[in-house]
């Protein structure tokens, strides 16, 4: 059965799709401030007006915020660009100020370790989680430098109260090439009944199984606090634009 998509928004490259949540992932209340200091830096600048629009996101309703969150991360990055190219580090705190706080990271990280879980102990758990979402950062950061504005469509939403998961297809519009239908997975908190993002199936592809089956092994080898100096080094790393193609489109 044919799916109807509607309400178009700018995405990004399929490669993010692949990395991303998650993500990009919402009943909009915009609280925004012009203030801002002739003084200060360029990058300076781009934090406090990172700072000045604040949007409430309505976390009970999947399909609103992954529509929602999509929007505003996307906007933000157009709007922040000049400063991006002058420092790609700014698109880290893109990540962990517009997507992480609707990304269910712990989950994600114990979903990795798997079946090795009772044979960590708590405390090198705790030592893996944050790196972990470290590492989601410094990678979802990374697939931001192919941004290329293809449009992205999403479902119509669905009944979700009786559902416990839920998933919400998009299709990303392709010129000259298949679409790419990506779907985000989204779970409900039993406590507070707020929903958040997991994983990503792009082309039938889990980006969780696909972390669990890279990293599940190097667990059983080498151990999780192995991993997680590992995944450490690899969250340090600076994001470099490597897509030409973009270069010459934003400057």
């Amino acid at each position: 059965m044919k799916i109807q998509y509607l309400n178009k928004i700018k995405l990004m490259n399929p490669s993010l799709l692949i990395f991303v949540i998650v993500a990009s992932l919402f009943s909009v209340n915009l609280l925004a401030s012009d203030e801002v200091q002739e003084n200060k830096s360029s990058e300076e600048k781009s934090q406090l007006s990172t700072n000045a629009a604040r949007i409430y996101v309505d976390k009970k309703d999947p399909y609103l915020m992954i529509k929602t969150v999509a929007s505003k991360t996307f906007n933000r990055f157009a709007n922040e660009q000049q400063a991006i190219r002058a420092n790609p580090n700014i698109l880290k705190n893109i990540v962990r100020e517009e997507l992480m706080p609707y990304i269910n990271y712990k989950y994600s990280a114990f979903k990795v370790i798997g079946k090795h879980l009772k044979k960590t102990t708590s405390q090198e758990r705790n030592d893996f989680v944050p790196v972990f979402r470290e590492y989601l950062v410094t990678s979802y950061a990374q697939v931001f430098t192919l941004y290329d504005n293809q449009p992205v469509e999403f479902e119509p939403a669905r009944s979700f109260s009786d559902k416990k998961i839920v998933a919400v297809n998009t299709r990303v519009m392709m010129q000259g090439r298949d679409n790419i239908d990506v779907s985000f997975k989204v779970r409900r908190n039993r406590k507070t009944n707020e929903w958040k993002a997991f994983d990503m199936v792009a082309e039938g592809v889990s980006l969780l199984d696909s972390k669990q089956a890279e990293l599940g092994s190097v667990i059983r080898q080498k151990g999780l606090p192995y991993v997680t100096e590992l995944l450490k080094k690899k969250s340090d790393r600076d994001i470099i634009f490597k897509t030409k193609s973009l270069k010459n489109k934003t400057g």
